[in-house]
């Protein structure tokens, strides 16, 4: 029988770690592999651990986070990096997702939404607690980047319709809501998003907000 998906938990609080422990082990296909209380052990215990999963505090006084989320994400891209914070915007966000993180959670969401998380960001599916992504695209069109990085190629092969797509999709809509918006089914929605991933080589929906967000793409395609 299968372990199912193995998480390693980083957080350098014994308490905290202690009770996302207890929380998921009532998962019947969830299984803690490791704890790691800092960035570079948790660096180390990926290595040697190879989880699906990993939940990653952002400030620790022994190594920070959001280091330590590149060079798992480089290193080992199978493995997915939830991030967890007890703040709901901060410096910390929208570097942690450009590093490579998959999702960014707060650590005072209900425990089933955790254990969801865990799930769908092992598939690749959006992670953003709703006040993060509002709060994060909020601040994008009042204080867009002083300088943009440099223009991924694959954006120059996306279709119009795909560009559309990307731009609501960075919205944090699902499927069925970009459908909604494009007047699209959501199976060719989701055909759209499979073909924008391919061409920007892109691991999930996560790292597609980022790079919308960056090149101004983000609500292209949004009904006012």
């Amino acid at each position: 029988m299968s372990a199912g998906l193995r998480v390693l938990l980083v957080d350098d609080h014994d308490l905290l770690r202690a009770g996302l422990v207890a929380l998921l082990s009532a998962a019947d296909d969830i299984t803690v592999v490791g704890e790691a209380t800092d960035g570079p052990s948790a660096v180390r215990a990926v290595a040697q651990l190879e989880p699906d999963v990993v939940l990653m505090d952002v400030q620790m006084p022994g190594g920070e986070g959001i280091t330590a989320t590149g060079r798992i994400v480089s290193t080992r891209p199978a493995t997915r990096v939830l991030v967890l914070t007890t703040f709901d915007l901060d410096d910390y966000v929208f570097r942690a997702l450009r590093a490579g993180a998959s999702g960014f959670l707060l650590k005072t969401a209900p425990p089933a939404d955790l254990v969801h998380a865990i799930r769908a960001g092992a598939a690749g599916e959006l992670q953003l607690a709703p006040s993060v992504l509002r709060r994060l695209v909020d601040s994008y069109v009042e204080n867009p980047p002083p300088a943009q990085r440099p223009r991924p190629p694959g954006l120059d092969e996306l279709t119009p319709r795909e560009l559309d797509v990307l731009g609501v999709l960075a919205t944090g809509a699902s499927n069925a809501e970009i459908g909604a918006q494009l007047h699209l089914a959501e199976t060719t929605v989701k055909s759209h998003v499979t073909h924008v991933l391919a061409k920007l080589r892109l691991r999930d929906r996560v790292q597609a907000v980022v790079v919308a967000h960056e090149h101004g793409l983000a609500g292209r395609g949004a009904r006012p």
